[in-house]
């Protein structure tokens, strides 16, 4: 039997139908099992907490059993590479953050590219820093710190959270955007009980671990690291008032691996977002000193694209290394 030419064409769309068949058609079914929500944080921190409250959200709304896998190490590093390196069918995520972007250009030599190896699927939440200090600071105020920071540079020490991590870069920035120096101090374990005791003046620290500090009047906020004022502490200045443009928010999204099927994403994309816009959803974050926010995977990524520019201008600028 012979074939024409067209023939042939006919026979190749149609094989080709059938090979997309099946993957059309597990998007179209998915979730069929439980999904892994990948943490590079350990149990109890505060994206373990957030990817445990959508992972809740989560299983609710698509029927299937969502589980948080804390994957703790090298700055997330870990288990971005596992998500990165999974099978592209939506049954492993990666509960994203701040840090992420940051360490594209924080590290040299990673067996991953996280712009190229993960796609955006939903945003989760804002998670502002803030400028805490002991009361007995003499700068009273955001002017007068770049003042004081301005007449003695260097002088002032700022406690993070360690090198490269969020509280860090944010300070950087502000140092970068401001003109000023401060001498950054890391530290490994908490620093707040040595900002409570005065042995260092002042830290950029998320605004849930001192906020109750800030209300009993045993530290002083002097600005909150997102582009606006913070519900949270409504009487605190932005950082952006003193110093236009400034914004360092800390954030919570997901991601997955790069060629997961655009129904799959859209999916998930409609869930996450249900949960952030959900009454009770919004009240926990909040109550962790989240801001939810949406977005749709687009507007994800352009996020990331613009925060993995602003990381490596204030890392090349401050000539940050990994430790």
């Amino acid at each position: 039997m012979s074939f024409s030419r067209r023939d042939l064409v006919r026979l190749a769309a149609g094989a080709g139908a059938l090979a997309a068949a099946p993957r059309r058609a597990s998007a179209l079914d998915y979730p069929k099992r439980s999904i892994r929500l990948i943490v590079g944080f350990p149990a109890a921190s505060g994206p373990d907490i957030v990817a445990r409250l959508m992972g809740h959200w989560l299983s609710t709304q698509i029927g299937q059993e969502v589980i948080v896998d804390d994957r703790p190490g090298a700055g997330g590093n870990i288990a971005t590479e596992v998500v990165a390196k999974a099978a592209p069918d939506g049954y492993t995520l990666l509960l994203t953050v701040s840090a992420n972007t940051i360490n594209v250009t924080l590290y040299d030599k990673l067996n991953f590219d996280f712009a190229r190896d993960l796609v955006p699927v939903g945003f989760i939440a804002l998670n502002p820093f803030v400028i805490a200090v002991n009361p007995d600071f003499a700068a009273k105020s955001l002017p007068e710190l770049i003042a004081m920071a301005k007449a003695k540079p260097g002088v002032i020490n700022m406690a993070t959270s360690g090198v490269g991590s969020g509280s860090h870069v944010s300070g950087e920035l502000m140092q970068m955007m401001a003109g000023i120096k401060f001498t950054h101090v890391p530290y490994r374990n908490n620093y707040v009980p040595d900002l409570l005791a005065g042995q260092v003046p002042l830290a950029f620290t998320p605004l849930p671990q001192v906020i109750e500090f800030v209300k009993d009047g045993r530290l002083r906020a002097l600005g909150v690291t997102s582009a606006q004022r913070s519900s949270m502490l409504p009487d605190v200045p932005a950082i952006a008032e003193a110093v236009p443009g400034y914004d360092a928010s800390g954030w919570f999204g997901v991601t997955a691996p790069k060629g997961t099927p655009e129904e799959i994403i859209a999916k998930l994309n409609a869930a996450i977002s249900a949960g952030v816009q959900d009454p009770e959803m919004r009240k926990r974050l909040i109550a962790l000193g989240d801001e939810p926010r949406t977005m749709t995977p687009s507007e994800f990524g352009k996020f990331i694209t613009d925060e993995i520019a602003k990381w490596r201008k204030v890392i090349n600028f401050a000539g940050i290394k990994p430790q």
